[in-house]
């Protein structure tokens, strides 16, 4: 790995850490040892260990005393639990407030353009960055950062990684949630609702 360069450092260790356990660096079970990591990234240990501590608290790592820390092993039920908050939170969403059509639209059509060139990372951040409308729209400060705490992003590509589900951010799965919105369809938020717990285990 590069070293780390920019800040702040924190993020930029997170980001290094997040990638790790996507791509397979880390399995479960697998310890992050801090010190050497710092080495790699040519960092001090301190915000190693922030970054180890924010993705303890999305439930990414374990540490324990004279242990460090050690990747979780995950469960189709550590997902269910995270997809079943989420899927409650963007419901009570669309109670608060409209997300912008047009928005919506643009990244539906980012979607299909994701999907036409077989990227899976760019499927789920533009899917991620929809749902983030929808939320954000609500304008509620802190419904969006609780929904942002959930580390969705992370927590869908560990799916697709660990459990072979499919991209959870689908263009064709997302037009008939435009368009509910568009016709300011009542039944949105159940609409919605049901469409997140549809990729859930």
């Amino acid at each position: 790995m590069e070293p780390v360069g920019r800040r702040p450092l924190r993020e930029e260790i997170r980001k290094v850490l997040v990638d790790g356990l996507i791509s397979g660096r880390w399995e479960p079970g697998d310890r992050i040892v801090e010190r050497r990591l710092a080495t790699e990234l040519a960092v001090s240990q301190a915000p190693v260990r922030e970054a180890l501590r924010e993705l303890e608290t999305l439930r990414l790592i374990e540490s324990s005393p004279n242990r460090g820390a050690r990747v979780r092993g995950f469960s189709p039920s550590d997902l269910r639990e995270v997809y079943q908050v989420r899927a409650g939170l963007e419901e009570t969403a669309t109670r608060l407030g409209r997300p912008p059509v047009e928005a919506l639209r643009a990244h539906v059509t980012r979607l299909h353009a994701a999907a036409a060139a077989d990227s899976l990372d760019d499927q789920v951040r533009h899917g991620v960055a929809f749902h983030r409308e929808i939320v954000a729209a609500a304008g509620n400060a802190l419904l969006l950062s609780v929904w942002e705490s959930l580390g969705i992003e992370v927590w869908t590509h560990m799916s697709i990684r660990l459990f072979r589900m499919r991209p959870h951010e689908n263009a064709a799965g997302h037009e008939p949630l435009v368009e509910a919105f568009d016709r300011d369809d009542p039944q949105v938020g159940r609409l919605l609702h049901d469409h997140v717990l549809g990729y859930a285990p």
